[in-house]
């Protein structure tokens, strides 16, 4: 039985999947299943429904996504968003981030690089860089682990990589990150 899919922009954890499943089942809607960006339904939904839906989506920070470039670009940050911040195999550096979207995107690798290149206005390696310093920001904020730990954990080749990239991207060094008091973290959507 084919399903409909319903494409959501700024979906970025397990929270937000709690949080769209809710949505839709006060609209009354019941998903077969909710991924990262994705609401599956047995059945389509008419236009007062989708245009309900659209409202409650906007309260809560999301976004239904339409046009099929927005879907693609979605998926691909989304994908690298599992990567960074859910584990899917950094840690063990072996991560070939060309291959990896390819496979998750079932697309050729260079059309998914031109096409966000075209709509986001970076390139997917600077986008994939972002996102890393993000999770090694919230990492240092958490204290728990030396950088390091970090470096081994986000798949780093040494500490003093994670360290210049680091110092690259937000001008301070993990340690001069750490010393701040109030420690500027970006939400993953907003990177």
């Amino acid at each position: 039985m084919p399903t409909t899919e319903i494409h959501i922009r700024n979906m970025v954890c397990d929270r937000c999947i709690r949080a769209v499943r809710r949505i839709f089942h006060e609209a009354g809607l019941e998903p077969l299943d909710v991924t990262l960006g994705t609401v599956f339904l047995e059945k389509p939904i008419g236009p007062e429904q989708r245009e309900g839906l659209e409202k409650a989506l906007e309260e809560d920070g999301f976004e239904l996504i339409d046009d099929r470039r927005s879907r693609r670009l979605e998926q691909i940050k989304t994908a690298i968003i599992e990567l960074v911040h859910h584990g899917e195999g950094v840690a063990d550096g072996k991560v070939n981030l060309s291959g990896y979207l390819s496979e998750k995107c079932h697309a050729d690798y260079s059309a998914l690089s031109k096409l966000f290149s075209e709509m986001k206005g970076m390139s997917i390696e600077k986008y994939y860089i972002a996102q890393r310093i993000e999770r090694v920001k919230e990492l240092l904020v958490y204290d728990e682990l030396t950088v390091s730990e970090i470096s081994d954990l986000m798949g780093y080749s040494s500490p003093a990589h994670l360290s210049a990239q680091f110092k690259s991207v937000t001008g301070l060094s993990p340690r001069e990150f750490k010393a701040l008091k109030h420690k500027p973290l970006i939400p993953v959507d907003k990177v």
